[in-house]
């Protein structure tokens, strides 16, 4: 792939060090952090070159190319994830170096969580706040779960639903209301924490403008403060906190969140929530934290967000903002935002983008014109990290008006993505390292330094079904400019720029991308998140295969 830098390295052997510890750093050369599906790489070198990667399921013959390993300089180095692995399963890594091969081992986390100690709770409403500060361990996991439809509202009168002071702990079906400020908090430092099949409302104070003088900025549904890390949240409903966010009319939004990872030790999955609420309780960010502009962040490094179902958030449906190394964000639908996913910095990288859909955007409650795709942007020395976007779709109309914000916008790379916007794709600033857009479609007007020579102007169609499901029409219209002579009923009429229909440009026309798109379907890879005649993208908890209907609905 252009613009793609590589590794080479003069030495063979063989390495198994699939981290299964919460330690998600290490001091090896070599190194593997895996989630259930995903699993990040760590080479360490002064050499600076080409490095191709392969992998197979241990046992297996049969090798499957990854993305080439991004080189940081600034740490000596390569970095690179490995996608859409089956959970709890051995993989051979293969390092391609300049005619030496290295292997690795890793295996991914299995998402089936063995349990020991069990709290129930019991049907009906519960008054008091949960503590939780007995701890299970990596064979036994401390299981706190709903008997029936069980609730904890606390009316207001405490800060939290629920406290957790221990690891190696699981929620599972609990209802939880009224908290004053967060509906689940989780101290600092803890790690191995499942929240599963729950749903949280009602949290939080007032929220609104900062500068108005209202204090209920970040109050979550879930909250980690700092050094929490090896999260999992899945397949829960979020919805209407009790405060909510002002959008752009009085200055930056400001409310509660779903979701805030405070300076995250990372490795965390977030998959499969459902996140919404009214117009009048919007949300500030649907998930984000801090810090922004740092080494650290939310959600840090080796962490996973995708089949989440985000809206009415005034800023950001996904912030993920901080060092981003090795963090992949994929699969998700966000609607009714300002921005879809910020990720302003990424100081390590590399951060994966792709096979996101993108629904309406708008700045405030009275206008309707919307923010941008992705936000970036960088700061004194934090910046600068690798950005992969790739086979991303934006459905138009009232979508973003711009794909990347105006700030700038430095070693991002795109491939196949549907950019369907009216303003600028990037920033005409120059950046360094430089970025590499190309073969995208883009309909806008402004390329800034985007190549964009390959892509294909025009405006898609998709055939809508159900449950939130898209495909690329077979056919499209545009308009052909000029004068136009067309023939029929035994007379030929000219026509100014007429509408005439058009094989879909989407379909067949993207570039293919190891490790993103080797199951692509015909001549090429369909251009954008879905591919025609494959299955569908689904969204949401039912999205999950392990979803089973919780107690409380």
């Amino acid at each position: 792939m252009e613009g793609t830098p590589m590794v080479a390295l003069p030495f063979i052997f063989l390495l198994a060090c699939s981290l299964e510890s919460f330690a998600v750093g290490s001091d090896e050369t070599t190194y593997t952090v895996a989630t259930y599906e995903c699993v990040g790489i760590y080479h360490k070198t002064d050499v600076n070159g080409r490095c191709q990667v392969r992998y197979r399921e241990k046992g297996s013959d049969l090798w499957k190319s990854g993305l080439d390993a991004a080189y940081d300089s600034r740490d000596g180095q390569y970095r690179s994830s490995l996608v859409n692995l089956t959970p709890n399963t051995d993989y051979e890594i293969e390092l391609i170096l300049a005619g030496s091969r290295e292997r690795i081992e890793a295996r991914t986390r299995s998402d089936h969580f063995p349990t020991g100690l069990i709290t129930r709770i019991e049907a009906g409403t519960r008054r008091e706040p949960l503590r939780i500060e007995r701890s299970g361990t990596p064979e036994a996991y401390h299981l706190v779960v709903a008997e029936d439809h069980a609730t904890i509202d606390v009316m207001n009168a405490a800060e939290h639903n629920i406290l957790v002071d221990a690891d190696y702990v699981i929620i599972r079906g609990l209802e939880l209301k009224n908290a004053a400020r967060h509906g689940i908090l989780i101290e600092g430092g803890r790690h191995d924490i499942v929240i599963e099949d729950c749903r949280i409302t009602f949290w939080g104070r007032v929220g609104g403008p900062v500068t108005y003088g209202n204090t209920g900025n970040m109050d979550s549904a879930i909250y980690a403060k700092r050094g929490a890390g090896r999260l999992t949240v899945q397949r829960n409903l979020i919805e209407n906190p009790r405060g909510g966010s002002n959008d752009w009319d009085d200055g930056h939004p400001a409310g509660p969140q779903a979701i805030s990872l405070n300076n995250s030790a990372g490795a965390n999955v977030i998959r499969y929530n459902e996140i919404r609420s009214t117009e009048d309780h919007g949300y500030n960010d649907a998930f984000g934290g801090s810090s922004n502009f740092s080494y650290e962040g939310s959600p840090n490094r080796d962490s996973d967000i995708y089949g989440n179902i985000i809206s009415n958030v005034w800023d950001d449906a996904i912030e993920s903002e901080g060092a981003n190394m090795n963090v992949r964000i994929w699969g998700n639908y966000t609607h009714h935002t300002f921005q879809h996913i910020a990720v302003a910095c990424t100081s390590k990288g590399p951060l994966y983008i792709f096979r996101n859909v993108f629904g309406l955007s708008r700045s405030t409650h009275k206008d309707p014109l919307g923010g941008s795709m992705i936000k970036v942007g960088q700061r004194d020395e934090f910046g600068g990290g690798r950005r992969y976007v790739f086979h991303n779709t934006a459905l138009q109309p009232k979508g973003s008006f711009h794909v990347f914000s105006g700030h700038v916008n430095p070693n991002t790379v795109t491939r196949n993505n549907i950019f369907d916007c009216r303003g600028r794709l990037t920033s005409s600033r120059e950046a360094d390292p430089p970025s590499d857009f190309d073969y995208d479609l883009f309909t806008g007007m402004d390329r800034g330094l985007a190549k964009e020579r390959h892509g294909l102007r025009g405006k898609p169609s998709f055939i809508p079904s159900t449950n939130l499901e898209f495909f690329p029409a077979l056919t499209t219209t545009k308009i052909q400019w000029g004068k136009v002579k067309i023939q029929g009923g035994g007379r030929t009429v000219t026509i100014t720029d007429p509408v005439v229909t058009v094989p879909n440009p989407v379909i067949d026309a993207g570039n293919i991308i190891p490790g993103f798109n080797d199951d692509f379907i015909g001549d090429a890879p369909d251009l954008g998140a879905f591919e025609r005649g494959g299955p569908p993208i689904r969204f949401g908890r039912i999205a999950d295969r392990n979803f089973k209907p919780a107690p409380w609905e």
